[in-house]
């Protein structure tokens, strides 16, 4: 069996894929730690049923959203679907069951779920009890929609996007670390709406003591009822206890070594955030693939590292960044002590510079916003 003709949208994807593509991006944030995925139930033509998963644990699923709003009519129709369907019982019965209840004809869903309790047993199982299946539709569009969830469940460490505003000429701040405001308005909201869709948030020490930010995802100006967790890489244990960051509605964890004094700690426990003490790197920091291997464990599927120049560096140097957001304003700076967007060892010769691939361009009021995906040279 086969799925009725369709026109093709752009990117590929066919129109009811594009819809349930749609659908599962309203999820994204929300989901995880599971998967932001959407549901389309099309027969003779026309959409019957629709859903999107969008948690908490334990929510239906966007296949048994979509079932219980088609009816009896799911019978014989055709499903689209973002994820391979589930296949094993956690905190609901698997979405193949429901499928195979329902008797639905055929299912086309984009790519196979990487999680290791279903990676392709949910495609079987469709087959086996007679139900028609394609794979594909859609392919590239889920996978950068679900890159977070893709790669945690791979690799068990988070998707690494490192974002910062800089002026014209590679700046972040003034001489003095006054950083406010390189970007624009636009761009703070962009930015508190990224907050939304991530699962933790991290700056370095002297970002915490230079700009003392609240790292809180503020969208309209109000606190969404998701936070992201906060993580401060602070090697010395230097986080003043009266930090914005250790107040406010969000969790936080601060990354340290042996270096920090027992008895910072101990306050910084009663200001109820996390220590959490790791090993040093080569640099006599905080060991980032230590941080990220624990982060990963705590189902962290998107990390946002919002500097400052010295971590991004550190990021960049140690080859962790997947994704990079670099909004530029309209401005230069010019002074040469100010800190740059990026520092640490860095390229000597160009031939080693890391580029970016996929580019897209967005215009954010007077900013650009440029996003990429590194490439990383040999």
């Amino acid at each position: 069996m086969t799925a009725p003709p369709l026109r093709q949208a752009q990117g590929g994807a066919s129109e009811p894929m594009q819809r349930a593509l749609a659908l599962a991006a309203q999820g994204l944030g929300r989901a995880s730690p599971g998967a932001a995925v959407g549901c389309v139930i099309v027969k003779d033509g026309r959409i019957i049923g629709e859903g999107y998963y969008a948690g908490p644990p334990g929510a239906p699923h966007a296949e048994v959203v979509a079932l219980r709003q088609a009816g009896e009519a799911a019978r014989g129709s055709t499903v689209y679907v973002t994820l391979e369907p589930c296949s094993h019982h956690g905190r609901t019965p698997p979405c193949v069951e429901a499928l195979v209840a329902a008797a639905v004809g055929l299912v086309v869903f984009a790519i196979i779920d990487p999680d290791d309790r279903v990676a392709g047993r949910g495609k079987a199982a469709l087959a086996a009890a007679g139900i028609g299946v394609e794979q594909g539709d859609g392919a590239a569009e889920s996978a950068r929609l679900l890159e977070g969830y893709v790669k945690q469940r791979r690799t068990g460490l988070p998707f690494v996007i490192v974002k910062y505003a800089a002026s014209l000429d590679g700046r972040i701040a003034a001489a003095s670390g006054d950083s406010r405001w390189v970007s624009g308005p636009e761009t703070l909201r962009w930015s508190h709406d990224l907050r939304t869709k991530i699962d933790a948030i991290m700056v370095g020490v002297s970002t915490v003591l230079v700009d003392d930010p609240l790292l809180t995802a503020r969208p309209g100006g109000v606190d969404a009822e998701r936070q992201p967790l906060r993580v401060v890489v602070d090697s010395d244990g230097r986080t003043p206890l009266e930090a914005k960051v250790l107040a406010g509605p969000a969790k936080t964890l601060i990354a340290t070594t042996e270096r920090s004094p027992y008895s910072w700690r101990d306050l910084v426990f009663l200001r109820h955030a996390e220590v959490l003490v790791l090993p040093e790197g080569p640099d006599g920091r905080v060991s980032l693939p230590a941080l990220l291997a624990e982060l990963g464990k705590r189902g962290v599927q998107l990390l946002l590292v919002e500097g400052g120049g010295v971590l991004h560096g550190s990021f960049f140097d140690q080859r962790l960044v997947d994704k990079v957001h670099a909004v530029i304003a309209p401005m230069i700076i010019g002074a040469a002590p100010a800190p740059a967007a990026v520092s640490g060892r860095g390229a000597e010769r160009m031939a080693d510079a890391v580029r970016l691939r996929d580019v897209t361009v967005e215009r954010l009021g007077e900013d650009v916003v440029v996003t990429g995906y590194p490439v990383w040279a040999h």
